[in-house]
């Protein structure tokens, strides 16, 4: 399947909703693992601004890739980001689009990753 780097270095990127397990089967409630790695995925929106667009994208990102106090609003950079298209046929209805897959979500705000004082 094709895989197309996303440059984002002269986007700016804001978290718009925090990391969310990525569900696997709704039916079951099935959190979807990393295939390679193992590792739990997650889910996180972000706010994706580049000339004057602005975009809401669902990034998928391993649990281990995720810094700590993603809260909305904070500027993050999003590493190895690439965008897979998707197609698949259900019930006869085709369906499409772009899935985003990031290797880490960083905040960039100064101590944004620091463990809150009790």
């Amino acid at each position: 399947m094709r895989q197309i780097p996303v440059d984002t270095s002269d986007a700016t990127v804001m978290v718009a909703q925090g990391p969310e397990p990525k569900v696997r089967d709704r039916r079951t409630g099935e959190i979807a693992i990393d295939a390679e790695t193992g590792a739990k995925l997650m889910t996180v929106n972000v706010m994706f601004a580049l000339h004057g667009e602005v975009e809401i994208l669902t990034v998928t990102v391993p649990e281990t890739g995720v810094s700590e106090d993603l809260t909305m609003g904070t500027p993050v950079a999003l590493t190895g980001l690439i965008a897979r298209p998707w197609e698949n046929e259900f019930n006869g209805q085709k369906r499409h689009g772009i899935a985003f897959r990031a290797v880490a979500v960083t905040a960039l705000t100064a101590g944004a990753s620091q463990p809150k004082a009790a």
